[in-house]
């Protein structure tokens, strides 16, 4: 995550691999071959400074360090909705299984599917919920994330997804949602080799962010 100074939703989901994050919100991912490593973070555009960022350089099959990410676990954040609030239909665990470092500085969130037909995979967050603009100035936040090569039938309700979450969410398992206010910055369905980026604000019906809906991109390719 850079900052740069003044002036200047019934679906499983899909596999993906992360590097050089500049900042990691939440996720669900079946396994694929990792990208080319990225040697390390780059850095920040003119203008800019880093205040957070992460390369998963760990060992191939090493879990996160749990002083810097927050491991999303169950069927619902603590408190919150039933099924992530969007009908989803995997249990997210801790698991190397399901999210792991591929030892090419990479993170792998990796969704399993058992013998009896259910399914694991993985969502993970930044420990820290402090990431805001300074005054009067910009937040940028990026990753290198590769998606699933996977598409028709077999893809049907995959979603994987890159996001953050307003901080007063994590108290009360986002039951205040949307009005913490919510940046999808790439979300996929269904293999279709497309994304959609969505501002969630407001009320839960209507208001500035026409909820539920939300604010969106559209789908781009």
């Amino acid at each position: 995550m850079t900052q740069a100074a003044p002036a200047t939703r019934r679906r499983r989901r899909l596999p993906w691999v992360l590097a050089a994050a500049a900042l990691v919100a939440t996720a669900t991912a079946p396994t694929l071959t990792a990208a080319p490593a990225l040697a390390a973070v780059p850095g920040p555009p003119a203008g800019f400074t880093t205040v957070w960022s992460e390369d998963f350089g760990g060992s191939a099959g090493t879990g996160l360090d749990t002083g810097t990410w927050l491991y999303d676990t169950g069927t619902s954040y603590p408190g919150g909705a039933a099924n992530w609030g969007t009908g989803e239909v995997e249990t997210v665990t801790s698991s190397t299984a399901n999210v792991a470092t591929d030892g090419a500085g990479h993170l792998a969130i990796t969704p399993v599917r058992s013998a009896s037909g259910g399914w694991t995979s993985g969502r993970v967050e930044t420990q820290r919920t402090d990431f805001a603009a300074p005054a009067g100035g910009v937040l940028r936040v990026q990753a290198s994330i590769q998606q699933p090569n996977v598409s028709g039938a077999e893809a049907a309700g995959y979603w994987p997804a890159f996001w953050m979450l307003g901080a007063a969410a994590r108290p009360v398992g986002a039951t205040n949602w949307p009005g913490i206010g919510e940046i999808d910055i790439m979300e996929d369905i269904n293999g279709r080799s497309s994304e959609f980026a969505t501002l969630h604000c407001g009320v839960g019906q209507g208001g500035p962010c026409n909820e539920t809906t939300g604010l969106g991109s559209g789908e781009r390719a």
